[in-house]
């Protein structure tokens, strides 16, 4: 085990790291969760969730993306990429023994979006929105009799998922396209009154051939607003758009090329089984609804309850896209070479610090973000029904900050790349647009972060006190390390109860806005701390005792860039002394220093496949 250092000579007398062990560095990073925990299914030769190099849930969807058909097309026109992204979707349906498994399984949804990001964000956002958006809001509807899914299941019909209107984002509950009950008809009619109810941004182009959508819109009977429902709405066919659906593109974007459009009803008429039903509400023949959620409000949460499984699969997107960028860049740095400080001389970029430290820093950021991951996952996975609002809020949390960390560290990595990396046939270019993407997606990060705050302030507890320093903590104990985030956490959520309690009553919008600074400091540092915990028991679990040390020492690396933004707060409250405060920044350097050497391998352990390293001209042509 690594030896706890107090200062930086301490740091240094411990003599160097012995090297890790890639295959030891992988097995934490794309492990699920313990042995016990998984289902082995290996005989069936179908599984995406048994533990073995060549068939987890992570190997499976890696050998996908090692094929041909998923090598990089940058050099494509925007409309053939968008073509070929439903190819690969087909691609990823012909793998699958039940699309039907996939569509139920949260953690393999992930994985799937984690690989495909790697060389194709735009196959990863289809397949979303096919699999987890779409046929799972069908698969969730156990109310109404049985549908025929088979043409979703074989992609003869594509799914796609219409929530979002022009005026209402991440207000949902404000949309307005109507679906009005006809009582002598026994039918809806899907209207959108006005352009500003127009669906924004879904992918209803006529690339992928016919397509069904799932359609957000107020369940209208007689002059009652039930609040929203979802509908099952047939949008075109193999000879074009369906009567009264219209869609129109919408300007290219920036990132990997989707047929995002805009697309609205002109009182599309449907037959009375194209409401999907739940716990959350049901229509009788008559038009009577009942539910278990009275609120219109309320019921939309319910509703539209996969975007909690799509948050998730957004945050995994990120994820593979920021440690692909990251091992781009280090490869790189390992191979291009400068002039070096004696005339005549060549060094690699990689021998430089100050090119070290910030790819350093990332890395030990990715390996944070990924671990996180994989305890939010696992913590869905096993909530109780009476659980969900707080693993709900936990999704929301670490969504927000692993797409934010993922955007810093891919345009960090496109940087030091140089200019060769701001063409998109190098790899790097696109990934920042495609995890903006994913900020936006599945709630808007700065919205949720809002929601989640609100929720802690006054429903969470506040984290606990650090105690006063004594100085003698060790400034590398990730334990320690720990403490100190959750007194910056408790400072901020007991400020913002203040600022909330004393601002002037009878006005709910004002008082949220003089807390509402304090209260996203605190779900940030709330954020930090349980991916710290999840990086330390991820530590804990490795055998390989060097590769254990250097994780922990890359956590520790982790851990004090949080902390020395927060040191002056936490030298004013008594949880760090001066002296620590002023050893902060060398025992930053010494641990740079003494992980340095191990980039490279960090970072082969993110298993990107050399298929697709090996495509990139930037890694290949000197």
């Amino acid at each position: 085990m690594s030896i706890i250092t107090h200062t930086p000579a301490d740091l240094a007398r411990t003599g160097p790291l012995a090297p890790p062990d890639v295959r030891e560095l992988s097995r934490p990073l794309f492990r699920d969760g313990p042995e016990e925990e998984r289902t082995d299914t290996s005989n069936t030769g179908d599984s995406w969730d048994s533990w073995d190099d060549g068939d987890t849930t992570h190997g499976y969807w890696r050998k996908l993306i090692s094929t041909d058909l998923f090598a990089p097309r940058t050099d494509a026109s925007p409309e053939d990429r968008r073509r070929l992204s439903y190819q690969r979707l087909r691609a990823v349906n012909a793998e699958l023994p039940a699309p039907e498994r996939l569509a139920g399984d949260p953690r393999g949804l992930a994985a799937l979006h984690e690989w495909t990001a790697v060389v194709d964000g735009a196959t990863a956002t289809v397949a979303g929105i096919h699999y987890n958006l779409f046929l799972g809001s069908l698969l969730d509807d156990t109310v109404s009799p049985p549908r025929d899914l088979r043409p979703f299941l074989s992609l003869d019909r594509v799914g796609t998922f219409l929530c979002t209107e022009r005026a209402h984002g991440n207000d949902v509950a404000g949309l307005e396209t109507v679906a009005r009950y006809d009582r002598d008809r026994a039918e809806f009619v899907l209207h959108t009154p006005h352009e500003g109810a127009a669906k924004f941004m879904p992918n209803t182009g006529p690339a992928g051939g016919p397509k069904t959508a799932v359609v957000a819109a107020r369940l209208l009977v007689d002059a009652k607003d039930h609040g929203v429902f979802l509908f099952l709405v047939p949008l075109r066919d193999v000879d074009g758009l369906l009567p009264g659906v219209r869609v129109s593109a919408l300007p290219e974007r920036v990132g990997s090329p989707v047929d995002h459009c805009v697309t609205s009803f002109d009182r599309v008429r449907l037959p009375r089984t194209a409401l999907l039903q739940g716990a959350h509400g049901r229509m009788d023949p008559d038009g009577r609804v009942t539910g278990a959620v009275r609120s219109p409000r309320r019921r939309i949460l319910h509703t539209i309850g996969r975007v909690t499984v799509g948050k998730l699969c957004m945050s995994a997107a990120t994820l593979g896209g920021a440690r692909a960028a990251l091992t781009v860049a280090v490869r790189y740095a390992h191979t291009r070479t400068i002039s070096g400080p004696v005339l005549g001389e060549r060094v690699v970029l990689a021998a430089h610090r100050t090119h070290q430290a910030p790819l350093l820093r990332g890395v030990a950021t990715a390996y944070a973000m990924t671990f996180l991951h994989r305890a939010v996952v696992r913590r869905w996975l096993a909530h109780e029904a009476e659980e969900r609002a707080e693993a709900e809020r936990l999704v929301a949390v670490a969504k927000g900050w692993i797409t934010w960390q993922a955007r810093g560290i891919t345009l960090e990595a496109r940087e030091r790349c140089g200019a060769r990396a701001m063409f998109p046939v190098n790899g790097l270019a696109e990934y920042p647009a495609n995890i903006d993407g994913a900020i936006t997606a599945e709630g808007d990060n700065l919205a949720i972060w809002c929601k989640a705050g609100s929720e802690m302030l006054f429903g969470q507890e506040l984290a606990p006190a650090a105690g006063r320093a004594t100085g003698r903590e060790p400034l590398t104990d990730p334990v320690f390390l720990r403490r100190l985030l959750a007194a910056d956490e408790r400072r901020w959520h007991a400020a913002a109860r203040d600022e909330l309690r004393s601002a002037p009553g009878g006005d709910p919008l004002g008082r949220w806005n003089a807390a509402s600074s304090s209260a996203l400091r605190m779900v940030e540092a709330h954020a930090v701390g349980r991916a710290a915990e999840a990086f330390t028991a991820a530590c804990a679990s490795v055998p390989h005792a060097a590769t254990r040390a250097v994780l922990r020492e890359l956590c520790a690396l982790f851990l004090l860039e949080r902390i020395e933004p927060r040191a002056g707060l936490l030298l004013a409250e008594g949880a760090l002394t001066a002296a620590q405060v002023t050893a902060l920044p060398c025992v930053v350097r010494e641990l740079t220093a003494r992980l340095a050497p191990y980039l490279q391998g960090l970072t082969e352990a993110f298993l990107v496949p050399e298929e697709y390293l090996s495509s990139l001209p930037l890694l290949t042509q000197r």
